[in-house]
């Protein structure tokens, strides 16, 4: 009996289409070695179980129960991969993976050629609503790879690759802000990871909606090419309630809001989560952030750059007032 598997790693899909009756997990690992030169002690198959459990090396494919075609998440790094981030200096600035693209952003957000792609999207795209969206409350748009997960590192299980305060996040957000998650994958993969990491049915808030790859389009920078992006104008024309004045996006790269750049906030990206979960307080501190400009009736007039900045300052603005309530009256 010859099965079908197609593994997904790295934003890439590898078929393997020679897998016999009697081939074992590790079996599978080794074809999957030689597709992405990731080692098979260091693969960590996400959704493949057995009996409710995860599956072991020695475990028979066939006895999984698979479907022909099943999608096979797998996280682990290659040797070289590895021994470029061993072998890095102390203390080295961060590299950030993004454009230089200030000055071409007014530009490419008005320009018809895109303004006609996002019509487009708007007319054809659907949406498949996961709760409803309540009345009077704004709109926050997650991106999730690096943003949420750590979807390079190899770990145990999804949970261990989530960013640190995520559901204490979600739950702080979902007071005022109707949540949307939109990643650059396929809405299969969204799903998979959104169940992985305990989002999907938490009792503390809800998501809107989720929105895939293909709701992006493709947009020409003059410096650096194509490129595709996450136009928000897609959500706003398909729910007249949001807009500019009341939405804000978070991505780890700020060329995926490049057609609406003041909408933007460009997060840290969470990387080597084994490293980095223990100290990462970044969603911690976006939650006030956010309970700080719900309050605004127009989020244009931010600049979510120096969003530290906004933060600092709303958090001693709030302690004075709280000072000026506790004084007592002075007496003359």
């Amino acid at each position: 009996m010859e099965n079908k598997i197609t593994v997904k790693w790295s934003g890439e899909e590898y078929p393997i289409t020679d897998i016999e009756e009697n081939d074992t997990v590790l079996s599978l690992k080794n074809k999957i070695h030689k597709l992405t030169g990731v080692r098979p002690e260091r693969q960590k198959l996400l959704n493949l179980k057995f009996k409710g459990k995860a599956a072991q090396d020695n475990d028979i494919i066939s006895q999984l129960g698979l479907k022909q075609g099943f999608k096979l998440m797998m996280m682990g790094s290659r040797e070289e991969d590895i021994a470029e981030v061993s072998q890095a200096p102390e203390n080295m600035p961060e590299v950030i993976n993004d454009l230089d693209i200030e000055e071409e952003e007014v530009e490419i957000e008005k320009a018809e050629i895109y303004l006609a792609k996002i019509q487009k999207r708007i007319e054809t795209y659907k949406i498949e609503e996961l709760s409803p969206l309540r009345e009077g409350k704004k709109l926050l748009v997650l991106d999730i790879d690096y943003t949420l997960f750590d979807h390079r590192s190899v770990a145990e299980s999804g949970i261990e690759l989530m960013r640190p305060y995520l559901h204490e996040f979600l739950t702080s957000a979902y007071k005022n802000y109707d949540i949307v998650i939109w990643s650059a994958t396929s809405m299969k993969w969204i799903n998979e990871k959104m169940r992985l990491l305990g989002v999907t049915n938490n009792p503390n808030y809800k998501i809107a909606f989720h929105v895939d790859s293909l709701a992006m389009i493709s947009v020409h920078t003059p410096k650096y090419g194509v490129v595709d992006v996450k136009p928000l104008g897609v959500i706003w024309g398909k729910y007249k309630q949001f807009s500019a004045k009341n939405t804000i996006m978070f991505d780890d790269i700020r060329r995926n809001f490049i057609m609406n750049p003041q909408s933007g906030l460009r997060i840290k990206a969470f990387k080597q989560a084994h490293l980095n979960r223990n100290t990462d307080r970044e969603l911690l501190k976006l939650s006030k952030y956010l309970e700080a400009i719900a309050e605004l009736d127009d989020f244009q007039v931010l600049n979510h750059r120096k969003w530290e900045e906004y933060r600092s300052m709303h958090k001693k603005c709030k302690k004075s007032k709280r000072t000026e309530r506790t004084d007592p009256p002075s007496q003359t």
